[in-house]
């Protein structure tokens, strides 16, 4: 527990992870929140509302978190390939690699003589990250559960995202359900834009105009669709 604890306040320091988990459940209250609306522009019970919602959620947050897992997974073994691939030639060819690595800083801009005491310095301290950083850009390989927290997080991104409009659902009359869906979806969006561009340093005001009009647009759409068949 220890170890989660200290791994999630890493992750909410570090500006990428806190973006994804927005873009996230951003994922999660646009897309239950469509399904929500296309029902009920179809004229849904609020029982099959309840259940549209809760089958959003429950799929949307499993399917997200096994693709997040599933890529994180193909990344690391393509890391691990090549990480392999470098300390076989390490070991066949330690000049070699050391040239290699000093070319590298030079086309870096050091001076020739610089560059060659960098790669050996940079060799006995760590052959292969210093391989791995330069020539491929991997400065760490990924854990054994880096894939796995990847796709707990996300899933948990995203079901956080979703509950909001499915507590909507439970919590307010079907007749007002639809302008508290729009409404709560809205302020949600702009809370997480204001995040994700605060942990991004970009502007705030474009994120939250981007992101109302994706999730606006969505919920306009996904009505009109259920409105047209029903």
């Amino acid at each position: 527990m220890p170890s989660l604890i200290i791994r999630f306040r890493d992750a909410v320091a570090d500006a990428a992870s806190l973006r994804s988990w927005t873009v996230d459940a951003n994922d999660g209250i646009i897309a239950t929140a469509g399904v929500l609306e296309g029902f009920a522009g179809a004229g849904a019970s609020d029982a099959t509302l309840l259940t549209a919602a809760l089958v959003a959620t429950v799929a949307g947050g499993l399917s997200l978190g096994g693709a997040k897992w599933s890529e994180s997974a193909a990344e690391r073994d393509a890391q691990l390939a090549v990480a392999r691939e470098e300390a076989v030639q390490l070991a066949l060819s330690p000049e070699d690699e050391i040239v290699e690595l000093a070319g590298y800083y030079e086309s870096k801009g050091v001076a020739a003589g610089l560059a060659r005491q960098v790669a050996e310095q940079l060799t006995a301290a760590d052959a292969l990250g210093a391989q791995l950083e330069a020539e491929h850009g991997i400065r760490e390989v990924m854990s054994r559960g880096a894939p796995v927290w990847a796709g707990v997080t996300a899933s948990a991104a995203y079901v956080l995202g979703a509950f909001i409009p499915l507590l909507i659902t439970i919590l307010v009359p079907g007749r007002l359900e639809a302008w508290a869906v729009l409404v709560a979806v809205v302020l949600s969006l702009v809370l997480t834009s204001i995040v994700s561009a605060r942990s991004g340093h970009t502007t705030v005001w474009r994120t939250i105009a981007r992101s109302v009009a994706v999730g606006v647009g969505t919920l306009g759409v996904s009505y009109l669709v259920g409105a047209l068949i029903f």
